[in-house]
């Protein structure tokens, strides 16, 4: 059941103008691509490691590099504890793995022990803004990052805005034409509301990889067409380009 509408027209953070309401949106998105029930992805520190894997890279190459990995030790103080060059030869899959190895290194050793575990369990008693703060304070995990540890091991409502969400909030003209990637997380945040992050987020990436692709959107299958300002500049740009 979708909750009352977050409508805006005033400049909000960063000055980004936010003239739809995101409910007709959601309402249709979920019509289409259903209702679905938050459950913890993974836990917070495997969470947090495959999300940087994830970065500037396809989830299928994540995935692997991430299953190679953890596959390869018993826990995250032993990956913490080994050479950066075992751990980039295992990540290779994923890409930039020079640069993800240190990082991905470097953070477990500055994650707290619970237990004799590396842990992350104590955001869950922090409140949403300081969890946040606390995770990019890492070197290596920006907004994107933090958002998807909290959202999907703790079920809080932090937005993550990854390519897919960030190309479909411009051409539904949720964010501002001048809105970067970074401004546009605590934009859409603050305009779904808390109660709907979690199946926005989901639906619209749904919507990027299924009909609003990067290049050739495909807008006459598009069930949001008529409330897409986008939609004649996009079909009038795939048929220039056919």
């Amino acid at each position: 059941m979708l909750e009352s509408s977050h409508t805006f027209s005033l400049q909000v953070n960063y000055g980004a103008r936010m003239p739809l309401s995101t409910t007709p949106v959601l309402q249709i998105l979920l019509e289409n691509y259903g209702i679905r029930e938050w459950y913890a992805r993974r836990d917070p520190v495997s969470e947090l490691v495959f999300t940087i894997l994830t970065q500037n890279t396809s989830d299928a190459n994540a995935f692997r590099a991430f299953d190679s990995l953890t596959s390869s030790f018993k826990n995250w103080t032993e990956i913490a504890n080994a050479d950066e060059a075992d751990i980039a030869k295992l990540i290779k899959f994923g890409g930039l793995s020079n640069v993800k190895a240190p990082r991905i290194k470097k953070i477990l050793q500055q994650l707290p022990e619970n237990e004799g575990r590396i842990s992350l369990s104590f955001l869950e008693e922090m409140q949403l803004e300081e969890a946040k703060i606390w995770l990019t304070s890492l070197d290596g995990v920006g907004p994107k990052t933090a958002a998807c540890v909290l959202l999907f091991s703790f079920g809080k409502p932090a937005m993550p805005v990854d390519t897919h969400v960030f190309r479909v909030a411009k051409r539904l003209n949720l964010i501002d034409e001048n809105v970067t990637v970074d401004q546009a997380h605590p934009l859409l945040e603050q305009a779904v509301g808390p109660e709907n992050v979690y199946n926005f987020h989901i639906s619209m990436i749904e919507h990027g990889r299924r009909i609003c692709h990067a290049r050739t959107p495909n807008c006459t299958q598009c069930f949001l067409n008529n409330i897409c300002p986008s939609k004649r500049s996009n079909q009038r740009s795939v048929r220039e380009s056919s």
